[in-house]
């Protein structure tokens, strides 16, 4: 389902900060995300932050974008996940125990795990559990994938699929037999790829890295920290997709209007939403 006309503008716009520096490279992307949804976007140097120069306490989502940060040399996401741990631990206790929303996409979701804070089992942030490993295929990999979302999350309201594009090296899901049995009762398996329009249009494997249990992104317990390999900021309009011709052509036989937004944007939409 594509959502442009749940666009709209408010008149008090949460204040979202994305994080950058040392090999963050998505942050442009998702700030256009936010901004279309209605939010103020303010992308933010990590060592500003550690300079006082901005202040978490001043926004209410935080997004850690994809890219490479430290070039992944200690692991991906590690590196930029021990500078917070170091410098700015307190300040983001502080943050994810208030009514606010964090995202971390990609290598953001890379160091969202470094931190511990997802799953974060019992609210215990920064207890490390799970891991993103190399792909089964030991290849950068970059295509489109399907998705499902199969629980709740403020990030999550009203979607039950959707398609993004992925870009990793080390996004293979992994976590041992009784973690990942908790995470399942618990239900923090937030979102898994799914065999859906683009899968059959590219004819790829459904599952691109070996994910175990085919888990694209989780949760911590209180939904409001979402961690995923796909980029939505990527695939935000609907000429992004990679069948996007069949649903130009689509459009124009049954005389509709051609969308557009994909449907990944719905999830910039659910973050504002929740502060309007």
């Amino acid at each position: 389902m594509f959502i442009e006309k749940h666009l709209r503008d408010f008149n008090m716009k949460p204040k979202v900060l994305i994080f950058s520096g040392y090999g963050f490279q998505s942050e442009e992307e998702t700030k256009l995300g936010f901004e279309l949804a209605g939010a103020n976007v303010d992308i933010v140097h990590i060592n500003d932050l550690i300079e006082n120069l901005y202040h978490l306490s001043d926004y209410q989502i935080l997004a850690f974008p994809g890219g490479f940060s430290y070039g992944d040399d200690t692991g991906s996401g590690n590196a930029y996940a021990n500078k917070l741990k170091n410098h700015l631990w307190e300040d983001m206790q502080n943050f994810v125990m208030k009514d606010k929303l964090i995202i971390g996409i990609c290598n953001g979701f890379q160091v969202l795990v470094n931190l511990g804070f997802v799953p974060a089992f019992g609210s215990k942030y920064g207890e490390r559990t799970v891991a993103l490993v190399h792909n089964e295929s030991s290849r950068l990999i970059c295509r489109w994938v399907d998705m499902k979302v199969i629980t709740n999350s403020p990030w999550l309201i009203n979607m039950t699929t959707f398609s993004a594009p992925i870009a990793h090296g080390e996004g293979k899901f992994y976590a041992p037999a009784d973690i990942l049995d908790k995470l399942h009762k618990k239900k923090l398996v937030a979102i898994k790829y799914t065999k859906g329009n683009i899968a059959n249009y590219q004819d790829y494997p459904v599952n691109p890295n070996g994910s175990i249990d085919d888990i694209a992104g989780i949760i911590d317990e209180s939904g409001r920290i979402l961690g995923l390999m796909p980029h939505p900021e990527r695939g935000i309009f609907s000429f992004q997709r990679p069948d996007f011709g069949f649903i130009k052509e689509s459009c124009k036989r049954r005389g509709e209007k051609i969308p557009k937004f994909s449907d990944s944007i719905q999830i910039f939409i659910n973050a504002v939403n929740y502060f309007s």
